[in-house]
């Protein structure tokens, strides 16, 4: 009776083995996406990141016959989502899309997951620099006038971040070490409120997107002196880059797409492919011009790189200024 047993627990175990194998098989026929794919954006809607996800996942949809649903999960300084993203099922239905942020929050943020090592990049989707814009009062009207004015005040020149570790704040303490000069960091919970007081004179300058100043600056209500990427860019043709006054001096607000480890690399290559193939696409240059973003693309590796040339850089930064998170 035993010997029976035993051969029939062998059977089942075989048998099951053979459906879950061709369970699994079928599954893996079927194309991807079989199914509405979830795109978490790790901050309210209206910033630049929800910006660019949505223009990306319209065109996503319409590529692969499926809906891309942004989901936003703004909170922590955008480590609310990107935990999200960290623990889901690595299988391609859950896509993040996120900015330069993302390193800077690795590298300020000790969380119990390590984003660097959980999330991986699927493709660049574009950049944008940010903006030096000051408030309309202050007397420096270039880069250089502004490096002078810090120097004459020896600190007691203030600028706004939206929050400490952020990316505002790491780009400016960079500039302050590169240009050896002193300045007073007024952190923010949030860019929005910190423009407000650039606007109304209580802060002297800060970093911002340039779609989040455009008007502001078009109204005389803050004035812009450089942008930061190393180069002009066809959007800002007029715009004198900060690198012009302080050489190597280079920071862009990538945006791209990213996916939890381990999802399949045949995911990622097609993903990949079907971005690169809707960023040389003229419509979607022509929708993201207006934003202030260059398209960009190119291999999962090269957005890995530069995810990791932030991060390290950003780490140095920390290191350098001391900055403490509490």
């Amino acid at each position: 009776m035993d010997k029976r047993r035993t051969a029939l627990r062998y059977a089942w175990t075989a048998t099951l083995a053979a459906l879950m194998l061709t369970a699994s098989a079928a599954s893996m026929a079927q194309p991807y996406p079989s199914k509405p794919v979830r795109v978490i954006v790790p901050f309210e809607a209206g910033g630049g990141s929800d910006i660019a996800a949505r223009q990306i996942t319209t065109r996503l949809s319409e590529e692969f016959k499926r809906p891309f649903l942004v989901e936003n999960r703004g909170g922590a300084g955008g480590l609310i989502g990107i935990e999200m993203t960290a623990k889901a099922a690595p299988d391609g239905y859950t896509l993040m899309i996120m900015s330069a942020s993302f390193s800077a929050t690795s590298a300020t943020n000790k969380p119990a997951f390590d984003p660097m090592n959980t999330i991986i990049a699927v493709a660049e989707i574009g950049f944008s620099p940010f903006v030096l814009v000051t408030s309309p009062g202050l007397p420096a009207k270039s880069i250089a006038e502004l490096i002078a004015l810090a120097r004459e005040k020896d600190g007691r020149l203030n600028y706004a971040s939206a929050g400490v570790g952020s990316n505002t704040h790491l780009s400016l303490e960079l500039l302050a070490n590169m240009a050896k000069i002193k300045m007073s960091h007024v952190p923010y919970k949030g860019a929005a409120p910190s423009l407000t007081d650039v606007m109304n004179g209580q802060i002297d300058f800060t970093l911002a997107s340039y779609s989040s100043v455009e008007s502001h600056i078009k109204n005389g209500r803050m004035r812009a002196l450089a942008i930061t990427s190393a180069r002009r860019v066809p959007s800002l043709p007029n715009m004198p880059v900060v690198a012009e006054t302080v050489p190597g001096y280079e920071i862009d607000l990538w945006f791209g797409v990213m996916a939890p480890r381990g999802t399949p690399a045949s995911v990622i290559d097609q993903l990949n492919a079907s971005i690169n193939k809707i960023l040389q696409s003229a419509d979607t240059r022509k929708s993201l011009e207006p934003l202030g973003i260059v398209p960009t693309g190119g291999t999962p590796q090269h957005f890995a790189d530069r995810m990791r040339i932030d991060y390290e850089r950003w780490l140095r930064v920390i290191r350098e200024s001391n900055i403490k998170v509490d």
